[in-house]
């Protein structure tokens, strides 16, 4: 059994500037081979998924995903995922596995993150996990879509839809930070 290994970082929490990246992008149904996070804001800014392809939270949230991106576009936020899974032990977040699923009707571009710089310095701990990042680049929200990634009849909560519903109106986000539920990040060892 692999152990789950993550590296030190304090991470970035909300009120915290977002790191910079530059990463190649998987999703072949987008212009764009390699994507920074300047290139993916819009005029009220953008979230960033940290994601993968085997994790049944994010399997069971897909659909749901793909929701939260179509509304980010409509409020002229950009929306990408970032996979950080270590593609060697766990083969199938390979570059590979993540251009077939991406060509699936992935409707975001869907960044590789190799090295697992972007995931270590974000201090990414699960898949799914959401930042949302203001239009300044400071992260407004971290966490979680909601309280039942698995199952979307169990759902009792919306906070990341809430959070862009609040930026939008100009309004304070009034839970900037909830626990992520998912899958650890798959950390090389």
């Amino acid at each position: 059994m692999l152990a789950s290994y993550m590296p030190t970082s304090l991470g970035i929490e909300p009120g915290q500037q977002a790191p910079f990246f530059q990463l190649p992008n998987a999703n072949k149904n987008l212009d764009s081979d390699i994507l920074s996070l300047t290139e993916i804001m819009g005029s009220n800014g953008a979230i960033i998924t940290f994601t993968c392809n085997h994790c049944p939270y994010v399997v069971g949230s897909e659909s749901r995903i793909e929701k939260i991106a179509a509304k980010a576009r409509e409020n002229n936020i950009g929306f990408i995922g970032i996979n950080s899974n270590d593609p060697v032990n766990y083969e199938s977040d390979s570059w590979p596995n993540m251009v077939k699923r991406a060509s699936k009707g992935m409707t975001y571009a869907y960044l590789h993150d190799a090295d697992q710089s972007i995931a270590t310095l974000y201090g990414a701990e699960r898949t799914p996990e959401f930042y949302f990042v203001n239009a300044s680049g400071t992260v407004v929200y971290r966490g979680r879509l909601d309280d039942s990634p698995r199952d979307p009849a169990h759902a009792t909560t919306s906070e990341l839809s809430d959070a862009i519903d609040s930026l939008v109106s100009g309004k304070e986000i009034s839970e900037p930070r909830t626990q992520s539920i998912g899958c650890s990040v798959k950390w090389k060892v």
